[in-house]
């Protein structure tokens, strides 16, 4: 008879290693009604679409930015696969059920992002379509807080409060360089679009609620920008600091991933 401890021990070891595409009996992830996966035409970046009943439409993405869809995850979370998941694009159209949650969504913005339910519904179908075989692990690893600096705040409180939440480059598109802009944006927010930048996971601890408009302008001389300096140095601007830490980092493994057949 195992003891507490190995029995302890044993179970722990089986959690780590259970793969998440392989879903225990009883506990179905939701699963759109019907959905369309086609290869996309365009090589113009992917986008995804939420729209009223539930619909969820992405253009021209990637299998690895499904992945960071579907849970809600950063691009430096998800290890592992094979090449074309950074390189083929696929289209995507689907709809819920009508006795799903989500059937009922009115999602304020076309780009506003899929709720749980259909995050939910986007793993069952990369499961179905794509193959998706993953497991999960949490590792420590760098990481940056984002807390108050020394100087005044420079958040506006937006103006728009309806408005598309954003936060990107001056010229209305991603950071570039030129310096840090946003409009009816959220701290939460933005610390995980930084973090796509810096690569590695932002963390908001500013204690700041609702949501700002800002803009600081950045400029490197002649010298070629340097986006993550650029970063640092706009966001201590706005009376904002990134302070680098550690902690844990969940990560999405791929195990193996097929290309769908055409529908």
């Amino acid at each position: 008879m195992m003891t507490k401890i190995a029995t302890y021990l044993f179970l722990m070891c089986a959690a780590a290693s259970f793969s998440l595409s392989e879903q225990p009996s009883g506990s179905a992830t939701p699963a759109f009604e019907v959905a369309s996966v086609k290869r996309s035409t365009t090589r113009e970046l992917g986008g995804v679409y939420t729209y009223p009943g539930g619909r969820v439409a992405f253009h021209g993405c990637t299998l690895h930015y499904l992945i960071e869809q579907a849970f809600k995850v950063q691009p430096f979370q998800v290890s592992g696969g094979p090449g074309w998941m950074q390189d083929e694009r696929y289209d995507i159209e689907a709809k819920p059920s009508a006795s799903s949650k989500s059937s009922t969504s009115m999602p304020p913005y076309p780009k506003a992002p899929p709720n749980e339910e259909q995050r939910q519904m986007l793993q069952s179908l990369l499961i179905e379509r794509f193959q998706l075989k993953y497991h999960r692990e949490t590792r420590e690893g760098p990481v940056y807080l984002l807390v108050k600096g020394n100087k005044a705040l420079k958040l506006a409180d937006s103006k728009d409060k309806n408005a598309y939440p954003w936060a990107g480059g001056l010229g209305g598109g991603g950071i570039m360089g030129d310096g840090l802009a946003g409009i009816n944006e959220s701290m939460e927010d933005l610390a995980k679009r930084l973090g796509r930048y810096l690569g590695r996971p932002v963390l908001d601890r500013t204690g700041l609620s609702g949501s700002f408009d800002f803009r600081t302008e950045y400029s490197a001389g002649d010298v070629r920008p340097d986006v993550i300096t650029m970063i640092l140095v706009s966001v201590q601007d706005i009376g904002l600091k990134l302070k680098a830490s550690r902690g844990p980092v969940d990560i999405i493994v791929i195990e193996a991933a097929e290309k769908p057949s055409a529908n």
